[in-house]
């Protein structure tokens, strides 16, 4: 127990500011989609433009490719939570069909697939699986997000999970903290969502 403290903080005094900013602009955007307020998009363009650059440098090529498709959905859900053909309208919360989780299963098991792939085949990454899945689940719950499905935050609970004991192996200990949190605040945003989502207030 000691020696995982120890090394928590170690790795916490070498953080670098950069990811410190990301991780503070992490957590407001997360915050912001649990409220239902569009800042969750500016605040996320921030935050994943600077991951796009921490993941690179320390291997985890998955994520720094999905870091980039955040960055092209959230300007898409920024459109998307305030326009429909054209004319601005207020997006409703929704659930996914029974056909659209048939397709979002279909969909994690070809991303993670593909990624596995690339991953052991064309990058030196060390953690190809896990690396994939977290990707491949939060590829789905971004898409999910700008669609305003509800099932995003189901996702997002699943990955963070994931994540936080594979971001403090990569020694980026402030990320693995950001990703407990991301935990708490997605459950809040679930039952946030869902409140409105029964209520018909969504």
């Amino acid at each position: 127990m000691m020696e995982i403290w120890t090394v928590l903080v170690e790795n916490f005094y070498q953080t670098t500011w950069l990811e410190a900013i990301a991780v503070l602009f992490g957590l407001a955007s997360v915050w912001f989609a649990a409220k239902n307020n569009i800042l969750v998009f500016p605040t996320g363009i921030v935050n994943v433009l600077i991951y796009i650059y921490i993941c690179q440098k320390h291997g985890l090529y998955a994520d720094m490719g999905i870091n980039a498709f955040y960055f092209l959905m959230s300007v898409y859900g920024w459109y998307n939570w305030t326009h429909s053909k054209g004319e601005k309208v207020d997006l409703p919360i929704s659930r996914a069909s029974t056909a659209q989780n048939i397709i979002i299963g279909i969909l994690i098991v070809l991303f993670f697939i593909i990624l596995r792939y690339v991953l052991i085949n064309f990058t030196d990454s060390q953690v190809p699986n896990i690396d994939s899945l977290t990707t491949s689940i939060f590829l789905v719950a971004m898409w999910l997000m700008a669609k305003k499905k509800i099932e995003n935050w189901t996702l997002w609970i699943v990955g963070d999970l994931i994540s936080i004991p594979l971001y403090f192996y990569k020694d980026l200990t402030l990320t693995s903290i950001q990703y407990l949190v991301f935990l708490a605040i997605a459950i809040k945003g679930y039952r946030a969502w869902n409140k409105q989502l029964i209520s018909g207030h969504g």
